[in-house]
């Protein structure tokens, strides 16, 4: 029997491994920039054309490479940060694994140039699918300039499934901004097709922060700071008022690492409880700095998910770091007493005796046996007016009647005395709906949650805000369609301001915005000016509504323009819907009914949430046997 098992061939190795190291365009940056860093460089410079489908380049001006060192540096596990198998628990750098270089080399056209600050000539070495194609010495700066073109062009499967333009480039500033936002020690440079998108100067944390996410963040940031022999938590929160349900701007770093951490998450959401709406998200940029032996940073191949050692003690000091800075700055409610004309409490003096008070008292008084008209204060001293009310009325039953009695059918008075009748019944909803509620049926709400009307097989009950959404969400999804949507004009423009990585997205949806019936004026610098609204969303915060849009597309990846259509109807129906707790008249159960039963399908949510349910007949008797 013949032998089965081979070893695979380098660039088939390669491969596999790219798949999980390299999955975008945004993975090639993220490991280039983090491996500048890790070289020492002051000055970063990125340039991405096509959203990195034709070109990446990195350029930066930290220690370089020798040319045997930059021919090694493309092998797989190839690496100056360990050397033994004890570093892997005392790391401090960006990358370690040898990997990133070799899995892009696997999948793109890369060119390098680099030099040693000691040296005068550079290296030059070109490499395509894993194979060298040269090497050879050349001018250059020091540093290394890294030059990625025509990624996954012999995986033309991997290229295929590349998302959008802007989705990628969306990708691409969403990890530009989390090495940006750890290193502010480090400028920045990120430009798009030639177009500059971010100049971040050298500055401090805080700065970095403003300069990412805007101006507009410096008011809102509180600073947290502790440090404990475990660790030591650095960093800012924002204020319980810019809590919103999507878009807030959450960061985990780790000795200069981006981490997601779902525990330490609800740490600091925990701390704004009942500060903040149940379902609403705040913004926080939380640094921690910990002894390297105390974590595994190698537990995911994108090193995003990090496992702590003394994950339960740093969750109560981060929760109670946070709480602190809250209640330094006034943000968590505390009682005031008013010391205000509050007598003197003198200091106690052990040398002085201290004597009972003395009370006086009359025991003979009593309050029920004060003659009335004494004067006193007493309840039989008081007296109420006598007011005959019912003399008011006298005349008004008998005058009504009369003028019932001498009305004719004929007359205008019997007519409009018919029409006031009908107002006061209650609304009714007859069979011709298409429902199945009878005819003389009543609705009556529940809870301010349920309208329950009578059907011919039973007892209907119906969700207001489940139903309201259904009926909105087919409106809006038609005026996309059929490009009708009508604007609103407001008095004042609101601004939107977004981050870079949300401003691509919003471009993205910029057309199906405008037929709904969002005007927008682009400002520049990621700011824009709402000038109108869709007609019918009036007393909704605009800018609240569009962040929750852009972030539901960013969620979704919505690419084809059906999908975004659907997710912004959705978005914008649960936005505008009615609340549980709205009290709805008779009118308005009929109208949103009538509404529901002329959907195709009036029993579901778009997102295929229950509408409504009916309790036989059959069921109900039971419950009373």
């Amino acid at each position: 029997m013949s032998d089965v098992i081979r070893l695979l061939p380098d660039s088939v190795a390669n491969q596999i491994a790219a798949g999980e190291v390299i999955q975008r365009p945004a993975s090639v940056i993220k490991e280039l920039v983090e491996n500048a860093i890790d070289a020492g460089a002051h000055n970063v410079h990125v340039l991405v054309t096509d959203a990195g489908r034709t070109c990446i380049q990195v350029i930066d001006d930290g220690k370089g490479m020798s040319p045997t060192d930059a021919r090694l540096a493309f092998e797989r596990h190839a690496t100056s940060k360990i050397r033994e198998a004890s570093d892997l628990f005392a790391l401090r750098t960006m990358g370690f694994r040898g990997e990133a270089l070799a899995s892009i080399a696997a999948v793109a056209q890369v060119d390098l140039k680099t030099r040693l600050e000691t040296e005068e000539l550079g290296t030059l070495i070109t490499i395509s699918g894993s194979k060298v194609e040269s090497q050879e010495t050349v001018s250059c700066p020091q540093g290394s300039n890294f030059s990625i073109k025509n990624l996954f062009f012999n995986i033309p499967a991997r290229r295929k499934f590349l998302k959008s333009n802007q989705t990628e480039l969306s990708n691409i500033l969403t990890e530009f901004e989390r090495i940006a936002l750890v290193h502010p020690d480090v400028a920045f440079t990120l430009h798009h097709n030639d177009a500059e998108m971010f100049n971040l100067p050298v500055s401090s944390l805080r700065q970095r922060i403003i300069s990412v996410f805007g101006k507009k963040l410096n008011q809102q940031l509180l600073t947290v700071e502790v440090d404990t022999t475990l660790i030591k938590i650095t960093g800012f929160v924002a204020k319980p008022e810019t809590a919103r349900k999507k878009g807030a701007h959450q960061y985990f770093f780790v000795n200069g690492r981006y981490m997601r951490h779902p525990y330490f998450h609800k740490a600091v959401m925990d701390a704004y409880e009942q500060l903040i709406p149940a379902g609403e998200q705040i913004s926080y940029f939380i640094y921690f700095e910990v002894d390297p032996a105390n974590i595994d940073v190698n537990i995911h191949p994108t090193k995003t998910e990090i496992k702590f050692e003394n994950e339960q003690p740093i969750w109560q000091i981060l929760a109670a770091a946070v709480k602190e800075a809250l209640g330094k700055f006034n943000a968590v409610p505390s009682i005031d007493f008013d010391t205000e004309g509050m007598p003197d409490i003198p200091a106690y003096e052990s040398n002085i005796p201290n004597e009972l008070p003395k009370m006086t008292f009359n025991p003979d008084y009593n309050p029920f046996n004060t003659p009335a008209g004494s004067g006193g204060n007493s309840y039989n001293s008081y007296s109420r007016p006598k007011i005959e009310w019912e003399s008011l009325y006298e005349g008004l039953e008998k005058a009504d009647h009369q003028s019932k009695m001498n009305m004719t059918p004929d007359s205008e008075e019997y007519q409009a005395y018919q029409e006031v009748e009908a107002k006061e019944q209650p609304t009714t909803l007859y069979e011709d709906s298409g429902s199945g509620i009878e005819k003389g049926s009543q609705h009556y709400q529940f809870k301010g949650r349920f309208i329950v009307t009578s059907v011919k097989s039973g007892l209907m009950i119906i969700d207001q805000q489940r139903a309201h959404i259904r009926v909105l969400y087919d409106k809006y999804l038609e005026q996309l369609k059929a490009r009708q949507g009508v604007s609103q004009g407001v008095l004042f423009p609101e601004i939107l301001q977004l981050p870079l990585s949300e401003s691509v997205i919003l471009q993205n949806i910029m057309d199906d915005l405008s037929i709904i019936g969002f005007d927008l004026s682009d400002l520049g610098n990621g700011s824009y000016a709402i000038n109108g609204i869709p007609s019918g969303i009036e007393g909704l915060n605009p800018v609240d509504l569009l962040q929750s849009m852009i972030h539901t597309a960013m969620e979704k990846g919505c690419d084809v323009k059906e999908e975004i259509q659907k997710t912004l109807a959705l978005t914008l129906a649960r936005a505008a819907a009615i609340v549980y707790g709205q009290v709805l008249s008779n009118e308005e159960m009929v109208k949103l009914v009538d509404s529901l039963f002329a959907c195709p399908t009036p029993n579901f949510t778009p997102d295929g949430k229950t509408v409504l349910t009916v309790i036989s007949e059959d069921e109900i008797e039971r419950l009373f046997k």
